[in-house]
């Protein structure tokens, strides 16, 4: 079984910064993929980043330039979100999700989720 978990999350003021850590376990043959998604309250869940193994990125519009998705080379089954300039409405719940194949001989991989970790951005 893969399981992510994240954390990082908490309340910060308008300005301010975060970092997101997703860590992947379990049984995996490959991460082809990690990323970031993050819902707000009464709204659907979007995609704020994505990094794919062979380090390409894709960020919303509303966190570009704000926002750094990373994957630790050491640990690669380990993925960062980076936030800086933090504003109110990035406040979301934030969750990992990664694109994994357990085993080899799998023909395709399966999206897995973490559990989420609330960002409250506030004075």
């Amino acid at each position: 079984q893969v399981q992510l978990v994240e954390s990082g999350g908490g309340l910060v003021q308008p300005g301010g910064s975060l970092r997101l850590s997703c860590a992947a376990s379990g049984t995996i043959f490959v991460v082809y993929s990690m990323g970031w998604y993050r819902q707000a309250p009464g709204k659907q869940r979007e995609l704020v980043a994505s990094r794919g193994s062979g380090g390409s990125t894709i960020y919303a519009d509303s966190v570009k330039g704000r926002f750094t998705i990373s994957r630790d080379n050491a640990k690669n089954n380990t993925a960062y979100l980076e936030m800086n300039s933090l504003k109110p409405d990035d406040t979301a719940v934030y969750y990992c999700n990664a694109y994994i194949k357990v085993r080899a001989w799998e023909s395709r991989g399966n999206d897995y989720w973490g559990q989420g970790t609330q960002v409250t951005v506030s004075s």
